[in-house]
């Protein structure tokens, strides 16, 4: 796209918010509407990079540092497999769902503990879901961040 233009550098930033919000409400309505953690971190990264193509590598308004992507890719991988080993160690399933327990074989404290608060009583699926949705925005934007860098170095040597 052509880096000069004022009227996509107008629209740029505002349309990749509205687009990261609605990842964000797919996210977190996975649970029960259509769509999840996959889909909503695919939406967010298409805001990301509708920015870094309007604005470019350097100029983006949405920046993320090595040590954010790390922070963040971590933390996801972490807490989806607490959540694994939590089904395995309470139940002998791993991701058994704790938060509902319709086998009846999960102690009732830790039943309160991975209880989502809504009323189709989801248990750890929106859990699983955020942090899915957080994996898959930080990875396939330090993808499109790389491609970027690489034809950045290409064209400059």
């Amino acid at each position: 796209m052509s880096q000069n233009s004022v009227i996509l550098k107008l629209i740029a930033l505002p349309i990749a918010i509205f687009v990261s919000c609605m990842g964000i409400m797919t996210i977190l309505g996975g649970h029960i509407t259509p769509g999840g953690g996959f889909q909503g971190g695919a939406m967010i990264t298409a805001g990301v990079i509708m920015c870094l193509l309007v604005y470019g590598l350097d100029k983006s308004p949405i920046n993320f540092s090595h040590d954010f992507v790390d922070i963040v890719e971590s933390f996801g991988v972490l807490v989806y497999i607490g959540l694994g080993l939590a089904g395995l160690f309470f139940a002998g399933a791993f991701l058994y769902n704790v938060g509902t327990d319709l086998s009846g074989v999960v102690p009732e404290f830790v039943r309160t503990i991975f209880h989502y608060p809504d009323i189709t009583n989801a248990g750890i699926v929106p859990y699983l879901n955020i942090v899915v949705g957080l994996k898959v925005f930080v990875g396939l934007s330090a993808i499109v961040i790389a491609f970027m860098g690489f034809k950045k170095f290409e064209e400059e040597n």
